[in-house]
């Protein structure tokens, strides 16, 4: 049996170790052991929802930069698409313009062609060529989406024409085109070559 003088040396303090612990502040001794956690439970729950909220936002930007980025390659594909369709419908207007020069002289060529020679039958089989050539043209024309400008009869418009002249009349409304000197086309939707033209004025 234990009696009560081993317990009072059983819980005495041990000489050596008070000896050591002499002099050192008490706030530093552990009397316990007790964990300590490095901060209460409400400040790491605050830090881990701030980290979340921090990804969050990371997330909808990334989302934001993904959208942008969709929609600008959507943009250059659109751009791209215009590009080539540009060429192909466009691709050709120098050489389109220069054809021009050629439809003109073959329709001068025919104006000025004196009654008289349509009598003659070589002379008329040779202008009939000229005719065909003529038709040939327009035909080519027509397929490569190349038209000719409407303008005599009709207002002035400063897209298509362009006005040489003034010439006085009663006969037509002031602005009124009322005469061609040169041809105006359009190559689908953009404008190959003005019409040159006359514009009706009052009399003096």
């Amino acid at each position: 049996m234990t009696n009560d003088n081993d317990k009072q040396g059983a819980d005495a303090p041990d000489p050596e170790v008070t000896e050591e612990l002499r002099g050192v502040p008490e706030d530093m001794i552990d009397e316990g052991d007790e964990p300590s956690d490095g901060g209460t439970n409400g400040e790491g729950e605050g830090d881990l929802a701030d980290a979340i909220a921090q990804l969050r936002n990371d997330l909808d930007a990334t989302k934001q930069e993904v959208l942008y980025a969709r929609a600008e390659t959507q943009n250059v594909r659109r751009r791209l698409e215009k590009d080539v369709a540009d060429a192909r419908n466009y691709g050709a207007s120098g050489f389109a313009r220069d054809i021009l020069s050629v439809a003109d002289n073959i329709a001068r060529a025919l104006e000025h062609v004196p009654e008289a020679l349509r009598e003659d039958d070589k002379a008329r089989r040779f202008i009939e060529g000229i005719e065909a050539t003529q038709r040939e043209i327009d035909k080519v024309f027509a397929q490569n989406g190349i038209s000719r400008i409407a303008a005599v009869g009709l207002p002035l418009d400063p897209n298509q024409h362009q006005a040489m002249m003034e010439i006085p009349t009663a006969d037509a409304e002031p602005g009124t085109v009322v005469q061609e000197m040169q041809a105006g086309y359009m190559l689908r939707e953009r404008l190959l070559r003005p019409a040159m033209v006359g514009v009706a004025k009052k009399p003096d």
